[in-house]
C-alpha cells in the first residue's frame, strides 16, 4: 500500500511573531559611523559577522559585571602579529585579571617591550635556506631576526641575576619579575610590563617551550656547563615547581564570585585555564579535609579559526565544556560567543567596538 504523503496545511503554520523569533535586519553601511554600530548590526545579520556582534555584546556585560573575574588565554604567534599592544589596552582598561599564555607568545612580546622590529616576509622575494643563513627566523609571513633572541638573552640574564638562585620558581613569578625589570628599565609598553603594573598575573603552563626559557637554561647552565654532560643536574640553580603556578591559579579562581574567560586560539593555554572548576570538584570528592567553592565560567569569548575535529581547540564548544563541568549552562545564565575567525581580523574590531560602546555608557 502506498504511504501517504505528509502536507502541511495552512492552518498549521505559525507566525513567527507569535514565538517571539526576532527578524534579522540588512546590514546598511550608511547608517554606521564606528565599530559599535557596525558590531551591533552585524549581531542582527548571520554567520560570523553575528558571532561577532554577539561577542561584543558578550564582552561588555563580562568586563562591566564587578563580580566577574576575567581570565584572558592566548595562543597563536599574536604578538609577531603585533596585536601586543591590544593585550596591553585590554590589561590597562582593567578588562583582565588573569593571564594565560604560550611561552613563545610571551617571548616575542617581550622582544617587542624592549623596543625591538619584527619585519615583513616577501614571499616571491625571499628563500627560506637563505633567511636561515643570515639569522632570520620566519613565522607565517613574518620575520624575527636571531639577533633579537641574542639581544633579549642579555637582558634576561640580568633579570635572573637579581633573582637567589635557591628561589623556587614557577611560570608566575618570572613573568612578574620580568615585568618589574621592564617598569623599572623601559619606555613604553609591553605585556609583562602592564601586567606587573596592573598586578595582573601571567601564567606560562608550557614554560619550557619558549625562547624565555631557553635563555633561563641558558643561564643556568652558566653555574654549571657540563650537567648535560654528567646527566646531573643537581647542581643546577633556580629549582622550578609549576605546581605553584596551578594552586596560585586555582586559588584565586576559588576566591572569585563569577568567572569569565576571552580567549584567542586553543592549545594548552584555554584548557589549562578551563581546568580549574574540573579541579575544585576532585579535590572536593577526593579529600575529606578539603571544603572548597566550586566554579564555572559564567562568561565565555573565543576567536578562533579552527573547527572542532581538527583538535586546536583543546577543550572544543563552551556546549560540551558543560559536560565537563567548566561552563554554566546557557538555561542557567551562562553567556558565551565563538567565533570561527583569523584573530588578527576579528580581534582588533571587537576591541574598538567594546572602546567605544562602554565609552557611550559614561
Amino acid at each position: 500500500m502506498k504511504k501517504k504523503k505528509q502536507i502541511r496545511s495552512i492552518e498549521s503554520l505559525v507566525n513567527p511573531a507569535d514565538l517571539g523569533l526576532k527578524p534579522l535586519e540588512s546590514l546598511d553601511p550608511d547608517q554606521i559611523s564606528d565599530f559599535d554600530e557596525l558590531l551591533t548590526a552585524m549581531a542582527r545579520t548571520s554567520f560570523n559577522g553575528r558571532s561577532l556582534g554577539e561577542a561584543l555584546d558578550v564582552m561588555e556585560e563580562m568586563v562591566t559585571d564587578p563580580d566577574c573575574v576575567v581570565v584572558a588565554t592566548f595562543s597563536g604567534a599574536m604578538t609577531v602579529a603585533k596585536m601586543g599592544t591590544i593585550i596591553c589596552k585590554m590589561i590597562d582598561e582593567g578588562w583582565l585579571d588573569v593571564i594565560v599564555s604560550t611561552g613563545a607568545l610571551m617571548a616575542h612580546g617581550f622582544i617587542e617591550s624592549i623596543g625591538l622590529k619584527h619585519y615583513k616576509y616577501e614571499k616571491n622575494l625571499m628563500d627560506d635556506n637563505e633567511l636561515f643563513r643570515h639569522g632570520f627566523n620566519r613565522v607565517y609571513d613574518t620575520l624575527e631576526p636571531e639577533i633579537n633572541f641574542i639581544q633579549a638573552e642579555d637582558i634576561l640574564h640580568k633579570v635572573m641575576k637579581g633573582i637567589d638562585k635557591d628561589e623556587i620558581l614557577c611560570s608566575e613569578i618570572i613573568c612578574r619579575k620580568i615585568g618589574k625589570y621592564l617598569h623599572q628599565n623601559f619606555e613604553g609598553p609591553g605585556i609583562l610590563k602592564n601586567a606587573y603594573q596592573k598586578n595582573v598575573p601571567v601564567y606560562i603552563p608550557a614554560f619550557t617551550d619558549s625562547e624565555l626559557a631557553l635563555d633561563m637554561a641558558t643561564h643556568m647552565l652558566r653555574h654549571d656547563s657540563s650537567a648535560l654532560e654528567r646527566d646531573d643536574y643537581s647542581a643546577l640553580p633556580y629549582p622550578f615547581n609549576p605546581f605553584l603556578d596551578l594552586l596560585s591559579y586555582t586559588r584565586k579562581i576559588a576566591r572569585s564570585k563569577k568567572i569569565g574567560i576571552f580567549t584567542i586560539g586553543g592549545g594548552v593555554p584555554r584548557n589549562w585555564a578551563q581546568q580549574a572548576g574540573p579541579f575544585l570538584e576532585i579535590a572536593n570528592q577526593r579529600l575529606d579535609e578539603i571544603d572548597l567553592p566550586l566554579r564555572r565560567f559564567q562568561y565565555g569569548v573565543r576567536i578562533c579559526p579552527e573547527p572542532v575535529h581538527w583538535g586546536g581547540l583543546s577543550g572544543c564548544t563552551y556546549q560540551e565544556g558543560i559536560s565537563w563541568g567548566k561552563f554554566v549552562p546557557r538555561t542557567q545564565g551562562g553567556r558565551y560567543a565563538e567565533v570561527y575567525s583569523d584573530a588578527t581580523i576579528a580581534w582588533p574590531i571587537l576591541i574598538k567596538g567594546l572602546q567605544q560602546r562602554l565609552a557611550r555608557r559614561k
